[in-house]
């Protein structure tokens, strides 16, 4: 039983279990929250439920049991989705920005680091001699980040007088299981980094998939209809991400 307090100081009670459910592991959450959530997580198709404190057990297993077929099918998706090995940053490796590949080259020099497109197959690491992976790494990725920061305020001024609506702020960072989120009472988005990487069309996807978040919550018919209307080709971009080259992670829950 894990039990966390609120900002404000107040106790709110969560509980976690696992069971199994038709030779299934399910990661149950209990919390305060009005209605069950059902998903399945990469990398490996893991199933979790968030259910309110109320809900029984038999509930939570019916539930599960009623999507059995979703389950295994987004499981089989998990499972055919391809995935890099552990990059070594070195060169001739293949690294991606906006959906193209391309072709690593170190050039070790002095003065700061930097990354540089040379052309449709080339990105250049430039780092001062004797850099290890780890900090070739970090460079790539203060890199990504600010290519994709760069990238996001274009979309939100396009996209947010369309909705209606305005993000109080968002960010960048490293997500493990979503490609964006988005706290509605804050009004705040966050967009995963791993985004830089996908064509630019997937990101404009998840800006309107989390934006569309502010006039309706919880995925359901409403905000599949506000989808449609605002970006009929969703579902495009939607089954992209879902078949893309995973980045190599240490995933952990």
């Amino acid at each position: 039983m894990i039990i966390k307090a609120k900002d404000q100081g107040a106790k709110v009670l969560i509980t976690t279990q696992h069971v199994s459910i038709s030779g299934l592991d399910v990661e149950v959450v209990r919390k305060e929250i009005k209605n069950l959530h059902l998903g399945v997580y990469p990398p490996h198709g893991r199933v979790r439920v968030a259910a309110p404190l109320a809900v029984s057990d038999d509930a939570v297993r019916l539930a599960v049991i009623g999507k059995l077929g979703w389950i295994r099918r987004q499981q089989a998706k998990f499972a055919r989705q391809p995935r890099q090995s552990q990059r070594e940053m070195v060169a001739g490796e293949s690294h991606y920005f906006l959906g193209q590949r391309y072709r690593l080259r170190i050039t070790e020099q002095q003065g700061a680091a930097k990354v540089v497109l040379r052309n449709k197959a080339m990105i250049d690491l430039q780092v001062r001699p004797g850099t290890d992976m780890a900090q070739r790494e970090a460079v790539l990725l203060r890199w990504h980040r600010e290519q994709l920061k760069a990238m996001i305020p274009p979309l939100l001024e396009k996209w947010q007088p369309v909705l209606g609506v305005q993000a109080t702020s968002w960010g960048v960072k490293k997500m493990k299981t979503k490609w964006g989120s988005c706290n509605i009472a804050a009004r705040r988005i966050w967009l995963n980094l791993e985004l830089a990487k996908k064509p630019a069309q997937c990101l404009e996807y998840i800006v309107v998939h989390e934006l569309v978040h502010l006039l309706e919550r919880h995925h359901n018919d409403r905000f599949t209809a506000l989808m449609d209307a605002t970006l009929p080709t969703w579902r495009n971009c939607r089954d992209e991400l879902n078949t893309a080259m995973l980045g190599h992670e240490v995933w952990g829950y």
